[in-house]
């Protein structure tokens, strides 16, 4: 992706952040700082670069279930909209289109369980509402946004991980092509 720079390189997969997205977080910054001050601005910017750390470990998600299959990722890039993993190819068979397109949101599951379980996060459904809403600490706001991208992430609508789950599905029975029609 042009407009694009890398940051490093995990687990030998070229991590990329797209210009947008330190725009982004400027932006959020300047905007939370005018509205309610330093201390929530720079709430938000934490609780943003924490939100988009485990949009990286989804991403990583799919890396790892693809890279058992022999399916290589050469890079993945963080955007304002999330993470992009770019595989090299897609997986030859159904299930294994399955299990790589779950592998991201069940991180986010597992971040939620664990935030909850370790950190002591509180599950509310209006915590993920506001980036600086220090109404609620920043552990519950991060175990229910991460709850919050696990199910959107499975809404059944190509390109989201939903819509490749169910297309996996479908190509079980009816292949990939007309499974993708």
């Amino acid at each position: 992706m042009s407009w694009s720079f890398n940051i490093g390189k995990v687990a030998g997969t070229v991590v990329r952040v797209h210009l947008t997205f330190l725009l982004f977080l400027a932006w959020i910054f300047a905007a939370s700082y005018a509205q309610s001050g330093g201390a929530a601005a720079l709430d938000s910017l934490v609780f943003l670069l924490l939100l988009f750390l485990c949009v990286l470990l989804h991403e990583f998600g799919h890396i790892f279930s693809a890279r058992a299959f022999g399916v290589p990722t050469s890079y993945v890039t963080l955007l304002p909209i999330g993470g992009v993993a770019q595989l090299e190819r897609i997986p030859e068979e159904p299930g294994q289109e399955f299990l790589i397109a779950i592998a991201g949101p069940l991180v986010n599951v597992f971040i939620t369980i664990l935030l909850v379980a370790v950190g002591g996060a509180t599950l509310q459904s209006n915590a993920a509402a506001g980036l600086d809403n220090m109404q609620f600490s920043l552990i519950d706001r991060l175990a229910a946004v991460n709850l919050v991208l696990a199910l959107f992430n499975m809404i059944p609508a190509f390109p989201m991980d939903g819509g490749r789950v169910l297309r996996a599905l479908l190509a079980s029975r009816f292949g990939f092509v007309r499974a993708t029609e």
